[in-house]
């Protein structure tokens, strides 16, 4: 059995190599996908908040120059249970370190003056996922040897 182990990581290696994402320093884009999932019934009152709370934050992201695109795209049928995703965000960032920069408390005070009202809904939108997960991801170039 760890026989197997060790020649599916050795086998992986070079895949995995060329699939890496690029060093924090790096100055190349860095595209991440974020994966939602609600609880039934819920997905649109999970969009709203999201819509609502968290898109003027990543449109301010975009107007500071952390973050170079987002965009957002639902699945046009459904899946099985456990590979069942609502909501898929696909942000670029600027680089490898944008996602760890933390945001301004200045700016978020700005964007929502009433901080009781954005905190309570923040909360409310974590409270209907039943998973979310990040997914960074590089683009393959199939014309390299």
């Amino acid at each position: 059995m760890v026989r197997w182990s060790i020649l599916g990581a050795l086998l992986a290696t070079p895949a995995m190599a060329i699939a890496q994402a690029p060093p924090a320093g790096s100055t190349e884009p860095f595209v991440v996908e974020y994966y939602y999932k609600a609880r039934w019934g819920h997905a649109d009152e999970f969009i709203r908040l999201f819509k609502k709370n968290h898109y003027p934050v990543l449109k301010r992201e975009i107007e500071l120059g952390h973050i170079q695109q987002v965009t957002v795209e639902a699945p046009r049928f459904h899946g099985t249970e456990d590979g069942r995703w609502d909501y898929r965000v696909t942000i670029v960032w600027k680089n490898a370190a944008a996602p760890h920069e933390p945001f301004p408390d200045m700016e978020l005070k700005r964007l929502f003056p009433d901080q009781d009202t954005f905190r309570r809904e923040e909360q409310q939108r974590f409270e209907i996922l039943l998973a979310h997960w990040d997914l960074p991801v590089v683009t393959v170039d199939l014309t390299r040897p």
